[in-house]
């Protein structure tokens, strides 16, 4: 009876044995086929037009007398706000920098040229959403040239166009996106003869906003780029 019973757990052991031995392969291959895996990248990108503007209007006085350098700083200040003004510019949306004066007499080193003792240096600055009012002022600039006002060309003084809408324009262009990565994965799929999945990771990537080009800087180019890991099977 005693005998009976060993060779009966030894015959469920080796059944269990043989049974663990067939199905090790069908686990390995289950695992091979969660292990194949495509990544891919889908890019989205606009063109927008810029929301906000920032418009320096630097300009330097000139003068052997302060009290006539500063007369003309504040007229020309006038000239320039009603001149914005005029063009449709909220006097809210315009500021004034407080007036910078250098005399070149009181320099120790620069420039023998002392033509001129003063140099009077001011900025009027707008800032606003309305940037098309803006563009049309620019354009009219040489107006205020001819009243006699002398603009500082300086490159710290340019003007700066934002896009500020970016998050009306994520979601959609995440959705885009990810439309062109799935597209590349289920290319890349049919030609390995695979099927595609589902999504193992994901991540959305960086927007990123550029002038379109260096003539229109009113015009920027949103750009994103996803990366999208998708399981593949046989």
């Amino acid at each position: 009876m005693e005998s009976n019973s060993k060779n009966l757990l030894g015959l469920c052991i080796m059944i269990g044995l043989i049974f663990l031995g067939l199905m090790i392969p069908v686990a390995v291959s289950r695992n091979r086929g969660f292990d194949r895996t495509v990544n891919v990248k889908g890019l989205c990108e606009r063109e927008v037009a810029a929301d906000k503007v920032i418009w320096p209007l630097s300009f330097k006085v000139v003068g052997d007398d302060l009290n006539y350098v500063y007369r003309s700083i504040e007229s020309n200040t006038a000239t320039i706000k009603a001149f914005l003004e005029e063009g449709g510019i909220p006097e809210a949306e315009i500021g004034v920098s407080v007036p910078t004066i250098s005399d070149k007499l009181a320099q120790e080193y620069g420039s023998n040229d002392r033509t001129y003792r003063y140099i009077g240096t001011t900025v009027v600055t707008v800032c606003t959403e309305d940037v098309d009012k803006v563009l049309a002022l620019r354009e009219k600039q040489s107006e205020l040239i001819k009243r006699g006002i002398i603009f500082d060309n300086d490159w710290s003084n340019q003007t700066q166009f934002y896009f500020e809408g970016l998050n009306e324009v994520k979601p959609s262009m995440i959705e885009e996106a990810t439309r062109n990565a799935r597209e590349v994965a289920e290319k890349f799929a049919k030609d390995s003869n695979s099927k595609l999945g589902k999504i193992k990771q994901a991540n959305q990537g960086t927007f990123s906003i550029e002038d379109r080009d260096s003539n229109t800087p009113q015009i920027k180019k949103v750009r994103v780029v996803t990366n999208v890991t998708y399981y593949l099977s046989r």
